[in-house]
This record gives structure tokens, sequence and C-alpha cells, in this order.
């Protein structure tokens, strides 16, 4: 028997005046996961979030969490925590109130958050000890136990996103929504922050959605994915099966860390497949890689050297264009010079030439 998702949207729509943001969308949150919402900029994917969040509402469409419809419920009622991108926290607070904030709130009156006549007012001291332990946990569990009387200004862009991740954490929700979390740090320290979010998310076992428009790190991070287009959702699934089964040609286009090579029926696709003649081909370029009895030829234009590996781009002489991973340890000819080439037909892709839909490939692919 399966488990109840923590959170399903079932066919949900949002409208804002002429112009529909999400188009009769459906998916499920199971307990435990962590999940990327992963598109482009304007495809709806922080609409969604927000709506699963409770800080806006379907125009159609049902949100059920843990089985039971809370369209109407605010995000407080929801106990689901939210990290945005801007992190939010409050510069006048140490690391240790801004952390503190969402249980201060929950579990002190007006009066008993004050300074002096709170610690008068009966049960504020031992609610006080309780949210001070709770503060210390998130801390340590985050490495912030040595700023907690440190104030927002005097710390580093990773400090303050765990401050921000303690905040949430210490509320002890049912789900965490991490809105593009990681967008504001340089490419080391997003890095850094992926590895850190991941384990968080293991030493809490509660489920993560995360919004990105980076598919490495939805690839790295998320046990599911769900690629999100012009306010549909495109495919749902791993990420090897996004990567090795794309449902479309525009999925296809948009996961991968270097763009798969794509042949038209009029560009010859059919000469490097049989099946290909009336179908868009994609073979992904560490499945074109240099071989001294390869199949076919093409002439070198440009080497990215990368270290481990180097790219190679490259022309047919029907002016397909194609690159081509090879072993960092691989010595290319110099620009101009034919190359030959081999790849592996069990690692390619069919698409329909007018739909974009799925239709046939890899379903083997031995590379």
């Amino acid at each position: 028997m399966n488990a109840i998702p923590t959170l399903e949207l079932g066919d949900v729509t949002r409208r804002f005046g002429e112009q529909t943001v999400l188009d009769s969308i459906s998916l499920a949150i199971p307990p435990g996961s962590f999940t990327s919402l992963l598109g482009a900029s304007g495809c709806g994917k922080s609409t969604t979030l927000r709506i699963m969040a409770g800080l806006d509402r379907p125009t159609a469409g049902a949100v059920r969490l843990e089985g039971r419809e809370v369209s109407a419920l605010t995000a407080h009622e929801r106990n689901i925590a939210m990290v945005f991108q801007s992190y939010a926290l409050y510069p006048h607070l140490t690391v240790a109130q801004n952390i503190a904030l969402p249980l201060t709130m929950k579990s002190l009156s007006a009066l008993g958050r004050l300074p002096l006549l709170g610690t008068l007012i009966p049960g504020t001291a031992a609610a006080r000890k309780e949210i001070q332990a709770k503060v210390s946990a998130a801390a340590e569990m985050l490495g912030l136990s040595h700023l907690l009387d440190r104030k927002p200004g005097t710390l580093s862009g990773g400090q303050k996103q765990r401050v921000a991740l303690g905040r949430a954490l210490v509320r002890d929700p049912v789900l965490f929504l991490l809105d593009e979390p990681l967008s504001n740090l340089d490419a080391r320290l997003r890095v850094q922050m992926r590895a850190e979010l991941v384990a968080l998310h293991r030493r809490t076992g509660k489920p993560f959605v995360y919004v990105t428009h980076d598919q490495a790190e939805a690839m790295a991070m998320s046990d599911q994915v769900i690629v999100m287009i012009e306010g549909r959702i495109a495919q749902a699934g791993t990420p090897r099966e996004l990567y090795e089964r794309p449902a479309s040609l525009a999925v296809a286009e948009f996961v991968g860390a270097h763009a798969i090579n794509l042949i038209t029926p009029q560009q010859g696709a059919g000469e490097m497949h049989s099946s290909a003649a009336r179908a868009i081909l994609g073979v992904r370029p560490e499945h074109v890689v240099p071989a001294p009895h390869g199949s076919f030829t093409a002439k070198l234009r440009s080497v990215e050297y990368l270290g481990s590996e180097i790219v190679l781009s490259l022309r047919t002489d029907q002016g397909v264009e194609l690159k081509s991973i090879a072993p960092g340890t691989f010595e290319p000819p110099l620009p101009g010079d034919n190359v030959r080439l081999s790849f592996d037909p069990t690692c390619t892709h069919l698409f329909h030439p007018e739909t974009g839909a799925r239709i046939g490939g890899a379903s083997e692919c031995r590379s």
C-alpha cells in the first residue's frame, strides 16, 4: 500500500487576469522526498511553490496536505516552512533571535516578548527555555553555534542561508519549500551548500521542494525532478529517467550539462539511424566520440579543454553542427581537420518533428 503523499496538487490552474500562469498541473510530493521544480524563468515554478505554501491560491484545482484539502488555509495554518532567495533576515536581530522568531511569535504573547516585563508573566520563562533549546539544536545541526550573537550584516552569504534554514527548521514543519535559495551565492559556495542541503534533508527526514532554473542543481540533489515549461508539467521523474528517457524534445534540450545534438530529417538523420528518416534524432555529446574506425567524419571547428574532458565542436559535410565529448587525455587535431567519430545507436532519442513528443530510442543505452 502506497503512503499518502505529503502534498498533492490536483489540476491546479492559476490565472492573473487574462494570463494563465499555471495550466491544470497535477503533482505529488512523497513523504521524505527531495523534489525539484525545474524550469526557465516565467515557467510557473515559483507560483506553484507559493500555492503549495498558502501564500497564493489557485484559480481552480485542489491542494491536499497529507490527504486533507487545504486550499483555503493560510501558510501559518498549513505548518509549511518556506526559505526565500533573499533570506528575509531581520538586520537588527541576532542570529539566535532570527532563528527563534517563529517560535517566539507562536509561543509568547505580545507582553511575554518584552525583555523585562515578559519575565513576570507566568509560563514565559519555561517557554523561553524551550525556545532556546530548539534554537541551540538547530544551530548545532547547521554549524551556527559560534555565530548566535552575531547580526546578519556581519555574516557571509552562506552563513545567512544557514540562518534562514535554521529559522525554518525550528518550526518542525511538515514540508520545506525552498525558492532558489542558492542563487545569490558564488559558484564554489553553491556546490558546498548543495551538499549541506542534501545532508540536512537526510537528517530531518522531511520532504523538501526546491525551485531552481539550474538543471545541474536539480539533477544533483533530487530524487524527483518536475520539469515545468510554460505553465505545464513537461515531465516528472528521477534525474536518470529525465536524462535517459526525456518525454519530449523540450525536456531533452533542457536537461543535461551539455546541449543534446539534434539532427532533423532534412539534415540527414536517417544516415545515422535507420528509424530517423521521419524523426528528429537526438544524441548526447558524450555518446558521440572520436574513434579511429568511426562510422562518419566531421570537420573540427573549435576545442574547449575542461580538464577531465574536452568538448569538440564539429560540422559534418551535410552542415550538421555536433558536439562531442572526449577524455581530457585526447589529443585533438587542428581546427579545420577532419575527425572520425563513432556513436552507439542504442543511445539515440527519436522525437516527432512536429509535436516534439518522444517516439523511441535509447531503450538500452550501453555507454
